[in-house]
């Protein structure tokens, strides 16, 4: 294989958790960086006959050819990890080769939605790629590193990532109350200012916190709006998020931590108070886990 595109980021495939490495690497363990970011590029380029099939089917308008290219798709997606859809792609192709269209139709519609959040978030991680230091602190070009063996170059990843800052999300309407938090937390953390929280799905996609820090009043949606908007991506799944509010009852506390929310602090809050919720609920995580 050739070493395709250059402008995949590894961490940020990774977190996403839709490309499954380890499995990558089972199939062919001798495989390298730059062949996954070949796989991948070959996947967005099938891509959109994909998408276009299963609306075809789902329309039921498909033609004779619609059920190859999924099971191309599908083939596909098995190169590059991503296994999630591959029963639904293969039941589609099943039930459609028995003629039962009305059937495929509709298992295309479940399926369809899940495969282009796929695809928009394999291509979010097409950015620039940090840099990587060896284990002995040198820097790696971006060249060097995709010649590298994956499973060594994860190696590399992980051990980048467990000495980089933990990274905190604060969403709050008031700019200043984003300034504050920053100039409390900036030595210890990476900090990101969101003040429009209908911006936050998008950052998501670009971006990995390690923890969220949450306004509960704010225009357009609410911090407890937020929290499934959150949590529907893999990856924060358990991230701590910790409400800031002028709200202190027991119903409103309840209330949060029901929605799944770890702890909240009253505004105006004192700085060691801040420093040391987030101190108690941040979490380093592996990069990757399991073994191969």
């Amino acid at each position: 294989m050739e070493d395709g595109n250059k402008n995949f980021d590894l961490v940020s495939l990774i977190r996403i958790g839709d490309v499954d490495v380890h499995r990558v690497i089972r199939n062919n363990p001798a495989v390298r960086v730059g062949d996954l970011m070949y796989l991948l590029q070959k996947f967005e380029n099938k891509a959109p006959n994909g998408r276009d099939a299963l609306g075809r089917i789902a329309s039921l308008e498909a033609d004779g050819n619609d059920l190859n290219v999924l099971t191309d798709t599908a083939s596909s997606l098995m190169e590059i990890g991503c296994t999630k859809l591959i029963p639904a792609f293969e039941d589609i192709v099943k039930v459609g080769a028995r003629g039962r269209a009305s059937f495929a139709a509709e298992n295309a519609k479940k399926v369809l939605e899940d495969f282009n959040r796929l695809c928009t978030r394999i291509a979010s991680a097409k950015k620039a790629a940090a840099t990587i230091d060896d284990t002995d602190g040198n820097i790696i070009s971006q060249g060097d590193f995709i010649k590298k063996p994956l499973k060594e170059a994860i190696v590399l990843l992980e051990k980048q990532e467990a000495t980089r800052k933990l990274r905190i999300l604060a969403i709050d309407d008031a700019p200043v109350m984003i300034k504050t938090i920053s100039s409390v937390l900036n030595a210890e953390y990476k900090v990101y200012g969101m003040t429009d929280p209908t911006m936050v799905e998008k950052f998501l996609e670009q971006i990995t916190p390690d923890l969220f820090l949450l306004d509960y009043q704010m225009p357009k949606i609410n911090g407890f709006e937020l929290i499934p908007v959150i949590r529907k991506f893999e990856e924060h799944k358990d991230t701590p998020i910790i409400f800031l509010t002028s709200l202190g009852t027991v119903d409103y506390v309840s209330s949060a931590l029901a929605l799944g929310a770890r702890d909240f602090i009253v505004k105006p809050f004192q700085s060691d108070n801040l420093l040391e919720k987030v101190a108690r609920h941040i979490v380093r995580r592996k990069l990757i886990t399991g073994g191969s």
